[in-house]
């Protein structure tokens, strides 16, 4: 029986951009290295992201413009922030241009300046650098980064609200103590039997810069009941872990949601973005919870305002939806 040779990219996984033998057998049958690929960009683009270098030098010999865009950004971009060196030296061997203008400021070269190894595309002398407050963002990142650790999250919510303390958080929210012993139980025993009255349950915590309110269990501290009344006049970036659909973030600025449903960590940014935005979007990537914090100003020492809250308190009974 004759092998049928697919002449598109149907069926190719992420995984899949790194098998140099199946891609370069795609190519050959008649796919299209310059197609888009659904949503997710183009051939070149998916392997600069995913891929292996062989599998990017396979594309980037085969397409028609190897700074090709796709959403703003191009193929060289999106291995930058990746954080791909790998594929972003194939790609300036085959002629990306790192210094193509594109992301609100943020060519492929400046943004590289940010990582661990900042001389990729060789001397930027005469080049647009860093400011000294984007260098200050990027140490202040590995550092925060690095104090929180490898934090488990699932199921995890957070409120990082810039300039107010703790005892200012509980107020604004009506709350009251709870003892921590009865918050130990909860833990002992199976925090789900009830979970409508344990959704009440809060921890607040001072920390540099403000103060963190965060549920362990649960999605109560992100909700716009709580951040509309803990952002007067502040900001508050909070976000849910959820288990079924990954992060939910938002931001909200005195008393108001400005941002709802952001994807804190992990989304994908956009031309029209704050140039801000998109480097905390680099910087922070994969980091949700340090993404809340930095966004807020809040420098935390350590994790213990997420896994160790200062003090318990019982939410009153309202709508927190609406």
């Amino acid at each position: 029986m004759a092998v049928v040779r697919e002449a598109d990219w149907s069926g190719i996984g992420w995984d899949d951009w790194k098998n140099l033998r199946l891609i370069r057998a795609r190519l050959d049958a008649g796919a299209d290295p310059d197609a888009e690929v659904f949503f997710h960009g183009r051939p070149l683009h998916l392997a600069a992201e995913r891929g292996s270098p062989k599998v990017v030098a396979e594309l980037a010999a085969r397409v028609d413009d190897v700074d090709a865009e796709h959403e703003g950004r191009t193929a060289l971009w999106t291995a930058v922030f990746a954080n791909r060196p790998d594929n972003a030296r194939v790609l300036a061997g085959a002629g990306a241009d790192p210094w193509r203008p594109m992301m609100n400021g943020w060519s492929p070269g400046r943004l590289s300046l940010a990582i661990p190894a900042p001389d990729l595309f060789g001397d930027p002398t005469g080049r647009p650098g860093l400011s000294d407050a984007e260098v200050a963002a990027v140490a202040e990142a590995a550092r925060l980064i690095a104090a929180l650790g490898d934090l488990d999250d699932d199921g995890l919510s957070i409120a990082c609200v810039a300039g107010i303390s703790a005892a200012e958080a509980v107020r604004r929210l009506e709350a009251v103590p709870v003892d921590s012993a009865e918050v130990e139980e909860l833990f002992e025993d199976d925090i789900f039997e009830n979970f409508d009255e344990n959704l009440q349950i809060v921890g607040v915590t001072d920390v540099p810069g403000g103060c963190v309110v965060t549920q362990p269990w649960g999605y109560m501290s992100s909700t716009p009941g709580a951040t509309e009344r803990l952002s007067e006049g502040t900001v508050c970036y909070a976000m849910y872990a959820n288990p079924k659909s990954g992060n939910q973030g938002s931001v909200t600025r005195d008393g108001e949601i400005v941002e709802w449903d952001t994807h804190p960590g992990g989304g994908r940014p956009s031309p029209d973005d704050p140039a801000e935005e998109i480097f905390n979007s680099y910087l922070f990537r994969g980091r949700a919870i340090a993404y809340c914090c930095a966004g807020a100003g809040l420098r935390l020492p350590d994790a213990d305002a997420v896994e160790r809250p200062g003090m318990w308190v019982r939410l009153p009974e309202r709508d927190y939806w609406s």
